[in-house]
């Protein structure tokens, strides 16, 4: 019995430091601020731990994971609706290796792209992290946040348009492409 517990405590560790600096950017992108998403991202393991035996055997153990972590956001905001505070400091964000084709990853100004998205509505910036940032289909976002495609669509359709509407940010985006 206490081999299959530390096999699973072992399987679950293995997992979690794994997905731990792709889940902590997401959180980031949601949140706006660096220990909301800590706190969003360890109370989403304390959840996946718990329900560690029906997490392993999902087909995608990594999108179900995705999914009680924007759930767990979408909690938060239903209480405190539209508190999205402009990122204070991003400096200690675990950073992943940047794609070079990725143009958000190019932007030199990194505070005037997460002011922006901290500007937008719950839902459109949900959509457009996992859909732009997070590169998910419109199927899996729709399944990550619990709704439909076309609701995807234009949410991530609408936080786009706004982002594009924000002079400094096309400003950015034009002289990352220049590069």
């Amino acid at each position: 019995m206490g081999d299959r517990r530390e096999a699973r405590d072992a399987e679950f560790q293995s997992f979690f430091i794994g997905r731990w600096p792709r889940l902590m950017r997401t959180a980031f992108l949601l949140t706006g601020e660096q220990h909301a998403a800590e706190d969003l991202v360890q109370s989403t393991f304390e959840q996946v731990y718990v329900a560690w035996r029906k997490v392993a055997a999902a087909d995608d153990p990594e999108a179900y994971v995705r999914r009680v972590m924007i759930n767990a956001h979408a909690r938060r905001h239903r209480r405190r609706l539209r508190e999205f505070l402009a990122p204070k400091d991003d400096s200690g964000l675990v950073r992943e290796v940047a794609d070079t084709g990725d143009r958000i990853a190019q932007a030199d100004d990194r505070g005037v792209l997460l002011k922006a998205l901290a500007g937008l509505p719950p839902r459109q910036r949900e959509a457009v992290v996992l859909r732009y940032w997070e590169d998910l289909t419109e199927t899996q976002a729709a399944e990550a946040m619990g709704c439909s495609v076309g609701a995807v669509k234009s949410n991530a359709a609408k936080g786009i348009a706004k982002l594009r509407a924000i002079p400094g940010l096309a400003e950015t985006a034009t002289q990352g492409g220049r590069k």
